[in-house]
């Protein structure tokens, strides 16, 4: 889902969680290998995940599929990665349940379609009104323009492309919908519907009028839409989203979301390490092409090395509780720091986890609408409002990626991860933090005042970008 509430999902780093690509049986369902022969049950459809090895061709993909009483959506054959949809509440079992997975039927099961069918994509602050003006912090403030030959994805819930601040950035043809699993280019697939978090983010990094900056103005952007109308992000939406702007020559991909089911506990959905391979793979495909991943790392204030743990744990058992994409190594996982460049409280941290910090804005106490500290950026309908969160501090990392590589084209995604982590301010632990002062300290930062778990090597800044 969408990382917007401090009740949204965590994320972890692969510093000591690193799994290799799971090891794919041959197809092997358990019904005759003739599908007209085969007696298919009829029930719920759902879009399900397969695993195929690498290179695997539409019509083997496709045979299996079908063996298995499913239809191919779409095969990514560079990944072994194949969508499907099937009725056939069978259709894991046929085909092996080590090699599928259902995210949609998973979290049906585990939450119900009361709470599927809720609207999660809302805003943090809990505010929809219009703010007067663009606002960033002020070392954010516009100090260069980026190359409109660089072209940032941003993977969310679609983007207002008539927005007076977005409309010359937005790259149309390098733009799709892929909440199938497979890309759809039509300009309703991508476009913002109910949600205003995709345009929110998209301004942080590139929008650009007379009072306006995000912190790249200048480069392009694609909207690629993973978010569905419920606020979901499936496994599937992100393969396709991360295969997409591999395809279409992202130089970089903002994440602020984390896949769908997350919040049970990882044990309880035993398949997710079929997701988790599947997301890894198109990471690491996508990276292995020039895209930079950048993720938001959650705002449920979770200690991220210790779900690291956890997920080694769980991983016998066929569990994963790393959260994607961020708990991938591909990814530069970004924590949030509100006005006073203090980690925000609802910010996830982890040592070797978090790689960079960026301001995600803070809830105030005492205020009228709790919302001023939080961050200002364009919203559909030519608007801005303030949101608070990690989902806001991966679009400025994003803005000055986007400004490395406007300088240096030739920079691998390995060469802007380091850039970035070497432009950083080193920011130390604080000696306390005891956000709400009762004594109690709210996280643990450890590390050193060079790279710790609350900010990684440290907070992003644009002059330093520039001037590298």
């Amino acid at each position: 889902m969408p990382l917007l509430s401090s009740a949204a999902a965590a994320a972890v780093g692969v510093a000591l969680v690193t799994a290799g690509q799971l090891a794919v049986p041959a197809a092997r369902p358990s019904i005759d290998s003739d599908p007209s022969s085969t007696s298919c049950l009829t029930a719920e459809a759902f879009r399900y995940l397969v695993l195929f090895e690498p290179g695997t061709d539409d019509d083997t993909a496709r045979s299996a599929i079908e063996t298995a009483c499913g239809t191919q959506t779409v095969n990514y054959s560079e990944i072994g990665v194949a969508v499907a949809t099937s009725a056939d509440p069978r259709f894991d079992e046929l085909l092996g349940a080590d090699r599928v997975f259902s995210a949609e039927r998973a979290a049906r099961e585990l939450i119900g379609p009361s709470a599927l069918e809720t609207d999660r994509d809302v805003s943090a602050a809990g505010s929809t009104r219009p703010a007067t003006s663009f606002q960033v912090p002020g070392w954010a403030q516009r100090v260069a323009t980026g190359s409109a030959e660089v072209l940032v994805g941003v993977l969310d819930s679609g983007i207002d492309a008539g927005h007076p601040a977005l409309m010359r950035a937005i790259d149309t043809e390098a733009s799709a919908g892929c909440l199938s699993g497979a890309p759809d280019r039509s300009a309703a697939a991508w476009t913002a519907t109910r949600s205003v978090h995709g345009t929110h983010v998209a301004g942080i990094i590139g929008a650009e009028g007379a009072d306006t900056s995000g912190v790249a103005p200048g480069v392009r952007l694609a909207s690629i839409r993973v978010v569905d109308e419920t606020g979901a992000v499936y496994p599937e939406a992100a393969v396709c989203g991360l295969l997409w702007a591999a395809a279409e020559g992202v130089d970089i991909a903002n994440n602020s979301y984390i896949v769908d089911p997350w919040n049970a506990r990882c044990t309880d959905v035993p398949g997710r390490a079929v997701a988790t391979e599947a997301v890894q793979r198109a990471v690491r495909y996508a990276s292995q092409q020039g895209v930079l991943p950048i993720a938001a790392a959650g705002n449920n204030a979770s200690d991220l090395l210790a779900l690291g743990r956890q997920s080694a744990a769980a991983a016998e058992s066929g569990g994963d509780c790393r959260p994607l994409p961020a708990g991938l190594h591909e990814a530069v996982t970004v924590s949030a720091v509100g006005p006073e460049n203090q980690k925000a409280g609802y910010s996830s941290y982890g040592l070797g986890v978090i790689d960079v910090a960026a301001p995600g804005g803070e809830h105030r106490r005492g205020t009228d609408d709790g919302v001023s500290g939080c961050i200002s950026s364009t919203v559909p309908g030519g608007g801005y409002d303030r949101l608070c969160g990690t989902s806001m501090a991966a679009p400025y990392v994003s803005g000055v990626a986007a400004l490395l590589a406007s300088r240096h084209p030739e920079a691998t995604p390995a060469g802007l991860r380091s850039m970035l982590r070497n432009q950083a301010i080193p920011l130390p632990c604080p000696r306390e933090y005891d956000l709400n002062h009762d004594g109690t300290q709210d996280a643990e930062c450890r590390g050193t005042a060079m790279y710790n778990s609350f900010y990684g090597s440290g907070l992003v800044n644009v002059l330093n970008a520039v001037r590298s």
